[in-house]
């Protein structure tokens, strides 16, 4: 059913008060693109709403020596804008695909995540680097890897009263070349039927290392190691890559849905791995 009436909102002077709005129940509110969504279509229906949008504590970019530190609140637009968008291409290629330019300024790091949609485009970016995501609530704080933060759609490994308060990215050894390739049914503005980020270590043309994300094919994105390891050592070229198709769709699970049938998103999976040519 869809709701029609108001919703309260409340307004924590500190990120304590915050928590504890949340652990009596209040469901967090930064941006609010996809909050409102689903309040009004009848899918959620929180007691009250707990706006963080604003608390000092979940803003800002720090980038330190070995890595960043990403408040949840930081919106999509500011990231992309950020200095560290600009160390790792890897955000400014996912981002500048994120939503309408509307949408990147009100939606948040945090609330992308918190989501846990496979489909969710931050979090492809979050896998490569293996991000920790810093989490505050009632009994202090503690870190997750973002691998195991996300548990399914729409399932996350936060306890009652917990937000998310940052994310920590550690800067990558070397200079890995980033790559990210997100398949629709339009052109613009659309949510991802699958999607394939990557960062490449290369040596010429030949593969030293090698991190993929996959997105929208299973319950959670996946990084599938075993094609990691397997395009160490190969030269970037379509006679070495080809083989490992094959490989990279079996290590999906793919669902049917409004956006596309299982059998293709399994399929164009595996076909998303030549798209690494474009690094040559």
């Amino acid at each position: 059913m869809k709701k029609t009436g108001p919703v309260e909102i409340v307004k924590p002077k500190n990120l304590a008060e915050a928590v504890e709005y949340v652990r009596e129940g209040g469901m967090p509110l930064a941006g609010g693109t996809d909050v409102f969504v689903r309040i009004r279509k009848g899918f959620w229906d929180p007691p009250f709403l707990v706006y963080i949008g604003e608390l000092p504590e979940l803003r800002g970019v720090e980038i330190r020596d070995d890595g960043a530190e990403v408040g949840a609140a930081v919106t999509h637009a500011e990231l992309l804008r950020s200095e560290l968008s600009r160390r790792l291409p890897i955000f400014k290629l996912v981002l500048k695909k994120l939503g309408a330019p509307a949408i990147r300024e009100m939606g948040t790091i945090g609330g992308n995540v918190a989501n846990a949609s496979p489909a969710g485009d931050i979090l492809i970016p979050l896998y490569l680097l293996e991000a920790q995501v810093n989490l505050v609530g009632p009994d202090g704080e503690r870190s997750l890897p973002v691998e195991e933060f996300v548990l399914g759609p729409g399932k996350t490994a936060l306890e009652r009263g917990e937000l998310i308060k940052s994310f920590w990215i550690p800067f990558p050894e070397g200079k890995p070349r980033a790559y990210f390739h997100k398949v629709g049914r339009r052109r613009a503005l659309y949510i991802a039927v699958l999607s394939l980020g990557a960062l490449l270590w290369l040596e010429g043309d030949v593969i030293r290392e090698a991190r993929l994300a996959l997105g929208a094919v299973a319950p959670t994105v996946v990084r599938p190691r075993g094609v990691e390891e397997k395009l160490r050592g190969r030269r970037l070229s379509r006679e070495d890559l080809e083989p490992l198709c094959a490989e990279l769709s079996a290590a999906t699970s793919p669902i049917t849905d409004v956006r596309g049938p299982d059998w293709y998103r399994r399929e164009a999976a595996g076909r998303l791995l030549l798209g690494l040519l474009r690094l040559r």
